[in-house]
Order: C-alpha cells, then structure tokens, then sequence
C-alpha cells in the first residue's frame, strides 16, 4: 500500500513536465525561461507562438499562456530575480502583441 502511494505522489508532481512535452504546450527554445532578458523571452514566445501548429488560439493567447504556465508551476521554488524577469515578460509580451 505504501509504494502505490508514493508512486501517486511521484506521478502527481511531474504532470506539469509531461503537459508541457505532450500537449498542445509550444514548441520553446530551449531554456527560454532562464534567460535574463525579459524582452529576449517574449520575442522567443512570439516566434515559438507563430510558428507552432500546435496551439489552439491564437498566438498572443498561446504565448501568454505558456509564461504564466511556467510561472505557476516553477514560481515559488524561483529566485526572486528570475521571477521578476518572467514577470516583466508578460508587459513585453503585451507590447510587442500591440495588446493595450
């Protein structure tokens, strides 16, 4: 009984790897979200969302959806820097996509 409950609980915490890898995620440049550039990462998500055939909004939908994806799913074990950085990602996001 103990074993199949820590297989659950191993299982449980690597769905977010297996839904960016299997789902309609983007195909990303590797490492985009390390990066310390936040205007180098949302013209890295454009390109990604543009070129994909695997989303199913639209570019600017799919491009913001996979920042805040990974900013829920690796935010609190972030440096506070690289936090912010992902943070300012979206507003460059926004401009670049001419979003108000």
């Amino acid at each position: 009984m103990m074993a199949k409950i820590k297989q659950h609980k191993q299982t449980k915490r690597k769905w977010s790897a297996r839904v960016t890898k299997t789902s309609d995620a983007l195909d990303l440049e590797k490492g985009i979200f390390k990066k310390d550039d936040p205007m180098e990462i949302a013209r890295s998500l454009k390109r990604s969302a543009q070129r994909s055939r695997r989303r199913k909004g639209t570019p600017y939908q799919s491009a913001m959806s996979m920042l805040n994806f990974y900013i829920n799913r690796a935010g609190k074990n972030l440096p506070e820097k690289q936090l912010n950085t992902l943070e300012e990602s979206k507003d460059k996001l926004k401009e670049i996509f001419h979003k108000a």
